[in-house]
């Protein structure tokens, strides 16, 4: 396992759940950040899909026990502008040479989609063996992961992507997964920080 693998899985390790967060106004950011570390959920992961998403990067980064990072980053110009903002991780949907590269040599925990084996083998050649799996059940649910996991016995899943509180245990059960990644726990423009905490205690105590 490289040293790479190492960092990112203590951080796969601090919760069964990572929330994948859109979040559109800053002053959600806190709260809902405060709300998941509250239900103990640490690991969070902000994704570039709107004008605000640095800002709150930044507003979460501040959070006590919170550890932020940025989803759906696609190159390089996007890692570094993440990176500034506090990003403690990278997450993106697919796998780039370029981006990968970028990602390694600032020494940042990185987690790139892979849907396909070829994926897979070009994350290895990479020297990588952390991956999300997305979209998860768009690219045929657990029974793809399965086959894609049984040729590759070193790698680690992190399955994103249409997956729900009910559907999470059974991803969870997997040797080769890690930890799922879920929207549920914050529902787009849903800041109802009683709601959120409790939905990620459920979420929470998935990991036994």
């Amino acid at each position: 396992m490289s040293g790479h693998d190492a960092g990112l899985d203590a951080l796969l390790a601090l919760a069964p759940v990572i929330p994948v967060l859109v979040v559109d106004d800053v002053a959600d950011a806190r709260p809902i950040a405060e709300a998941l570390v509250d239900g103990g959920l640490p690991l969070l992961e902000v994704t570039l899909r709107t004008p605000a998403a640095l800002d709150v990067i930044r507003a979460m980064a501040g959070v006590p026990g919170a550890v932020v990072g940025a989803g759906t980053v696609l190159n390089a110009a996007q890692l570094e502008a993440a990176r500034a903002a506090g990003s403690r991780f990278i997450v993106s949907p697919g796998l780039t040479a370029p981006l990968a590269e970028a990602a390694m040599a600032t020494g940042l925990p990185f987690l790139p989609g892979v849907a396909t084996a070829g994926d897979i083998m070009r994350g290895l050649d990479l020297g990588l063996s952390r991956f999300k799996f997305f979209p998860a059940m768009a690219a045929g649910g657990l029974p793809a992961l399965r086959a894609l996991a049984a040729p590759f016995g070193e790698v680690r899943f992190c399955p994103t992507g249409g997956i729900t509180a009910a559907t999470a245990p059974d991803w969870l059960a997997e040797p080769q997964v890690a930890c799922v990644g879920g929207s549920w726990l914050v529902p787009r423009g849903a800041a109802d920080r009683a709601a959120i905490t409790a939905r990620a205690r459920q979420a929470r105590a998935l990991g036994g």
